[in-house]
């Protein structure tokens, strides 16, 4: 590990000079680069918990004995930045926190402020509508220079996401350009975001001689191994890819994504970037290796644009294999047919040896015998080969529910745990405090139990969908056209879908079932009947093919 964190270290500080160097030297450089970049992705886990470890540092200030507001305010506001891109909900928790600090103050800078950032988060989660809401909740006019340029930040990004989320809306672009010109207004011509914005206008203007030019520049100045070093390194691998310079596009993704992952920034633009580039050029594990790091990152952090990027590289990804599979099964045909031609060639020597020997009786009433026990051995052998591939598969898709589930079941109760704990260090604070009126209404109050089941909801869905990406399209395709079901806007599933992704995972007993959905059993019956009497199949085969979704055998 040591010895990849000097090798990291030397290669940013050298990386500057890539496109001077010959040829063949780059090529070694790239590829020290890529063995680095492989090294610190069999690390990443010691990252992500140096990470939590510094958000624990943080969050144990919360503990001292009596920190007043503004001071839990400005720790609210580290954990909101730590959490930023790394988990999103968490984020978005600590931010409602310190606006809430702001409005019962009615601090009207800090609320802003506060709706600013939650606006980001939001939309960096997919919450669009949210989003937009809250930034048309703050009057522009009234904000400071400081506070414009983040209120303009927010909208930029929020189209920049909402266009990446919208595979390439037009409208979304356009207000996305719209609102560079707005910042450069407002922003300080001597910041690193001001440059960084310039640089970025130039290669949306085709200037890409210029763009590269300001890139470089900035990584020159940009401390080694920084967020802000990762950003520039992106920007100027996607300028190259404008020059149609492959190898120093690779290079400055690689030297991103490796930045990213020692700092444990989720939001990987690169290394997604550098599955798509090996998966172009046929290196299909390597963009596994990458796009199943990537995959994990999006889920773990819960951004959604991201994730929604890489789920559509997964289906090329699978077209590719498809592709794949049907050459083999091309030459799979091939041999089919060679061999037909043998066994043809094997029967006519039978036939032959058989003329030759048809005196011998005993010899050919053994040889019959012997073959009518192959021909009943080979029946055999091919049912219980079916057999054990049915088996394999339900093993293989139980292995692959049990381990999703189980990582998001240690994942929530430790969350829970973390939530519980603080929410009795409140309850003992409002108690000791004789705070007794807000120590009830604290405990009468569902607030914290509905946002709980939403999150509960959310990661179910979640899992569920990454486990079965076809269900909802395989669930429509069981219905009659006009009773498609499809889920709100921002949501993943409805009721409807969760109780039959319920089923699809094996629990049939509606009263489990109103359990986890909190609701009643008569609500679960009426549900799967009212489904049963949408279904376009026999309404007593329905619930037999959702069953079916996702296996590997079509249904029949």
């Amino acid at each position: 590990m040591k010895h990849t964190v000097v090798l990291f270290l030397f290669i940013c500080l050298n990386g500057l000079v890539f496109s001077a160097e010959p040829s063949s030297t780059a090529q070694v450089t790239l590829q020290h680069l890529s063995d680095s970049l492989n090294e610190c992705i069999k690390h990443r886990q010691e990252y992500v918990n140096r990470k939590e470890n510094r958000i624990k540092g943080i969050k144990r200030l919360l503990d001292n004995k009596s920190p007043n507001d503004w001071q839990r305010y400005d720790i609210y506001n580290q954990l909101s930045k730590e959490y930023k891109k790394f988990v999103v909900d968490s984020a978005i928790f600590y931010t409602k926190k310190k606006m809430n600090l702001a409005e019962l103050h009615k601090k009207e800078k800090e609320l802003n402020a506060s709706k600013i950032d939650l606006s980001l988060l939001y939309s960096m989660r997919g919450s669009y509508l949210e989003a937009e809401k809250l930034l048309q909740s703050i009057q522009s006019s009234s904000l400071d220079k400081e506070l414009r340029y983040e209120y303009y930040s927010a909208y930029h990004q929020f189209w920049e996401y909402y266009s990446i989320s919208s595979r390439g809306n037009d409208y979304a672009k356009q207000q996305f350009a719209l609102y560079d010109d707005s910042l450069v207004q407002v922003m300080d011509k001597s910041s690193l975001s001001y440059k960084l914005l310039q640089a970025n206008i130039l290669a949306s203007k085709k200037q890409f001689a210029e763009a590269e030019e300001q890139f470089l520049e900035l990584l020159a100045t940009e401390e080694a191994g920084s967020t802000n070093s990762a950003m520039i390194a992106c920007g100027l691998a996607f300028n190259y890819m404008n020059l149609n310079q492959p190898e120093q596009v690779k290079y400055y993704f690689t030297l991103s994504a490796i930045t990213d992952l020692c700092n444990a920034t989720r939001e990987n633009m690169s290394l997604q970037s550098l599955a798509f580039i090996e998966f172009k050029n046929k290196n299909l594990e390597l963009a596994s290796t990458y796009a199943q790091v990537a995959v994990e990152d999006a889920i773990a952090s819960n951004i959604h644009f991201r994730t929604s990027q890489i789920y559509q590289f997964y289906t090329d990804l699978n077209t590719q294999y498809k592709q794949e599979k049907i050459k083999q099964k091309s030459k799979l045909q091939t041999s089919l047919i060679i061999i037909s031609c043998i066994s043809v060639c094997l029967v006519l020597l039978a036939i032959y040896v058989f003329l030759q020997i048809r005196k011998i009786t005993r010899i050919k009433e053994t040889l019959a015998s012997n073959n009518k026990q192959l021909r009943n051995l080979n029946n055999q052998l091919n049912q219980m080969n079916e057999e054990l591939n049915q088996k394999n598969e339900q093993l293989h898709e139980i292995g692959n529910i049990k381990e999703k589930y189980i990582a998001q079941f240690f994942d929530l109760c430790s969350n829970y745990i973390s939530k519980m704990e603080n929410y009795q260090n409140q309850l003992y604070k409002l108690t000791i405090n004789h705070h007794y009126e807000m120590l009830v209404k604290r405990l009468k109050s569902t607030n914290l139990i509905d946002e709980e089941l939403e999150t509960l909801y959310k990661h179910f869905d979640s899992i569920f969908l990454s486990l079965y990406p076809t269900f909802i399209e395989d669930f429509n395709a069981l219905l009659n056209e006009n009773e498609k079901v499809t889920p709100k806007a921002g949501h993943l599933l409805n009721k409807e879908l969760r109780i039959y992704a319920l089923l699809r995972l094996g629990l049939t007993d509606n009263t489990k079932m109103a359990s986890f959905l909190r609701c009643s059993m008569s609500t679960i019956y009426n549900y799967r009947t009212k489904m049963r009497n949408k279904s376009k199949v026999d309404r007593e085969d329905f619930e037999n093919q959702v069953m079916q979704i996702g296996n590997t055998k079509p249904v029949s």
